[in-house]
């Protein structure tokens, strides 16, 4: 009996998502070529569902096609971010003000559970872990305003983001405060202070926007003289 060929879809899904996690982590950097051919050689598959894959990649902002040269990893500006967070602060506040008509019990313990495992990767200094846990308790917190439309958009946008992630914890400062500041809003929600709840967070992510456009501006090469001489 021959082998049962999984569906293109299916194979496609995987393979954005391992490209994704890649870009995500920093093994594929910014201005970076996504080789089609290269990325079907390593996977073992045909070109057709890495194709498919940089496509989505490509659609959701992570990567971007310039016609006939191929699919490079997005390269993000400080206006970029500023623009990322702007969105991504609107539509938290607006899922954290919604989320007092229908937050439960249940919602309590999730969130708890969730900041929880916050507070252990923190006291483990296990940053990325709790970057995955951060991303958690954000899309979580979407998720109780209770709009379907704001969630998918909201993804979207935070999809842009996610290979800085880790820049927005770059001091043991940052690290410190970002864990009080968690631990403020769920506090906050979980008491019904929806107010309080926002205020706490749209200084967190303002504090976060900024550690990451400090980190692109650093990294930004210097144009010098010599360098113009080189164009």
């Amino acid at each position: 009996m021959s082998a049962v060929k999984r569906p293109i879809m299916t194979m496609k899904h995987q393979i954005y998502q391992i490209i994704k996690k890649e870009i995500c982590d920093g093994n594929y950097l910014p201005g970076q070529w996504l080789q089609e051919k290269e990325l079907a050689e390593k996977m073992n598959v045909s070109r057709s569902p890495v194709r498919e894959a940089l496509k989505q990649l490509v659609d959701e902002g992570l990567a971007i096609e310039y016609p006939n040269k191929g699919v490079f990893v997005k390269e993000f500006s400080s206006k970029d971010i500023e623009e990322i967070y702007d969105v991504r602060i609107m539509l938290e506040s607006y899922a954290i003000k919604n989320s007092v008509k229908v937050i439960t019990s249940i919602n309590f313990k999730d969130l708890m559970e969730i900041l929880q495992n916050l507070s252990d990767c923190y006291e483990k200094n296990d940053i990325s872990n709790y970057i995955e846990y951060d991303t958690q308790l954000h899309q979580y917190i979407v998720k109780l305003g209770g709009n379907s439309l704001v969630s998918d958009i909201y993804k979207r946008i935070y999809s842009q983001v996610q290979q800085f992630r880790i820049y927005s914890l770059t001091t043991k400062k940052r690290f410190d405060d970002s864990i009080i500041e968690h631990r403020k809003v769920v506090e906050n929600l979980i008491a019904s202070n929806w107010k309080e709840a926002d205020r706490i967070n749209r200084i967190h992510l303002a504090l976060a926007r900024e550690e990451i456009i400090n980190h692109i501006e650093s990294t930004r090469p210097v144009i010098t003289d010599d360098t113009e001489e080189q164009f």
